[in-house]
């Protein structure tokens, strides 16, 4: 006989557990079905983000930045260190430790909003009348048939993969394996330059690696900001010192005993042949769909493997929705849970909103880049007319004070109304201060809104408020 839920979610990341604790908070009777499991193959609530993506490369990114600080600035500020050394086997701890709390802290979550949690793989069975059968196939080896009266997919996405190319996690590495290395690599290849290569580049990099990018896109990073995406290049070649090859093609790859031998074409056509003693493969993530036996209910998928959804999370089946990775748009952890809280709460009768012109990016290298909105090319392109405002970070003492004078704040701001219509950051902690234009925009505020605020000092808060100042070229600093 099945157990009876209101909500069943299939998938326990970002998108998933939030949608099942709201869901439950609303007052329904919620399970969550999730496959992800610690190294002893228990429970592991959060997904890729927590386990083996967002937090975890946060973890080391910030170990290999103070290692990298005390060899290199701390002198600046007359700290004398003597002789330096990295443990790397203490650092992989610390990150696990991270995991372990922020993954118990969810199943603690679960316990107090009364979800029921399936440690196991979920999938549809048939229909049920109004309902849907489901099959949890359980870690244990056990089988759990669930009715759900509603269905919220988040399954995520999963690596993928460069085709002839095996993924070992010992030489030939994905987003998992870069994060469990277990000693610094001499020679560190990254093939991809999104934000897991450059992340995984730079904490290898700063530990001590020689670390080499193939990037086949002729542009780098060509979602951001074109002035924002130079200027990063620049602190990342230069001061980094990573070696970001864009525009390449890949060829052969072998992996031997110790090492890996990479064939690649450069920009210009000349055939390269590179030796790395570990590649990191990061090409992008496609969703994951094959797993859920989406024909024994008709549950429409697009040609790319997606759920097909409406702008409400609706899949072509009442009462089946779906979230994060497996749908239209950026695969972003906070995007599948504002897209879960939403799903939880059009359920019970309400009519929560998502503006996704409003969802900010973010990288985690050093320094950091954000940006929410629009690019100038985008409003070049669609013929907007805008102004411009802009303040480097080499001006703010509150950046100087913390030896982070690079980078700059961009707004841009529309010509006629003066409504926000993009920001742009690289630079210190851009992450926390790109919130703000976040709320901004959100509020459909204007440069001269931002430009009247009291912003407090010494902060870098005051970048933001500069370049509010200098879309109407009235800056004070500048």
């Amino acid at each position: 006989m099945s157990k009876e839920f209101d909500v069943v979610v299939i998938g326990g990341g970002p998108g998933g557990y939030v949608a099942a604790i709201r869901a439950s908070q609303l007052g329904f009777n919620t399970a969550c079905i999730d496959a992800t499991s610690d190294k002893d193959g228990k429970a592991s609530l959060g997904g890729t983000c927590l386990n083996v993506g967002c937090i975890p490369s946060k973890a080391l990114l910030q170990s290999s930045e103070n290692y990298f600080n005390a060899a290199h600035h701390f002198g600046d500020h007359g700290i004398s260190t003597g002789t330096l050394k990295i443990d790397v086997a203490k650092m992989l701890e610390r990150k696990q430790d991270i995991i372990t709390k922020n993954t118990g802290g969810i199943a603690y979550l679960f316990k107090k909003n009364k979800v029921t949690s399936f440690h196991g793989v979920g999938a549809f069975k048939a229909k049920a009348g109004d309902a849907y059968l489901l099959e949890a196939k359980l870690a244990d080896g056990t089988v759990e048939e669930i009715t759900a009266k509603h269905v919220i997919i988040a399954t995520g996405s999963s690596v993928r993969q460069l085709p002839g190319v095996t993924i070992d996690n010992h030489l030939v590495l994905d987003n998992e394996g870069a994060l469990a290395i277990p000693s610094v690599p001499k020679r560190l290849g990254v093939i991809g330059a999104g934000v897991i290569g450059l992340e995984m580049g730079s904490v290898w990099k700063r530990l001590g690696s020689d670390v080499t990018v193939l990037e086949a896109m002729p542009t780098f990073l060509g979602a951001a900001d074109e002035q924002v995406a130079r200027e990063a290049k620049k602190f990342l070649t230069k001061e980094t010192g990573l070696v970001i090859n864009t525009g390449v093609k890949i060829g052969e790859i072998k992996a031997g005993k110790k090492d890996v031998t990479v064939h690649w074409t450069d920009t210009a056509g000349a055939e390269q042949v590179s030796v790395f003693d570990k590649l990191v493969v990061a090409i992008g993530r496609v969703p994951n769909t094959s797993g859920l036996n989406a024909d024994a209910v008709g549950l429409k998928l697009t040609d790319r493997g997606q759920i097909d959804v409406n702008d409400d999370c609706q899949s072509n089946l009442p009462n089946v929705w779906a979230i994060g990775d497996v749908v239209r748009g950026p695969m972003l952890a906070h995007k599948a849970s504002d897209e879960g809280v939403a799903v939880a709460e059009r359920i019970a009768g309400q009519h929560p909103h998502i503006d996704f012109n409003n969802i900010p990016w973010v990288i985690y290298t050093s320094p950091e880049i954000a940006w929410v909105g629009k690019t100038e090319e985008q409003l070049k392109a669609a013929g907007v007319e805008y102004k411009k405002g802009q303040f480097l970070f080499s001006a703010n003492g509150r950046a100087l004070a913390l030896g982070e004078g690079k980078g700059f704040v961009k707004m841009l701001a529309d010509k006629t109304t003066d409504r926000i219509l993009g920001v742009h950051i690289v630079g210190p902690f851009a992450s926390e201060l790109i919130a703000e234009a976040v709320v901004a925009m959100e509020f459909n505020a204007s440069s001269e809104d931002i430009a009247r605020i009291v912003h407090a000092h010494p902060s870098l808060s005051e970048a933001l408020h500069e370049a509010a100042l200098a879309c109407d070229k009235r800056g004070l600093h500048s």
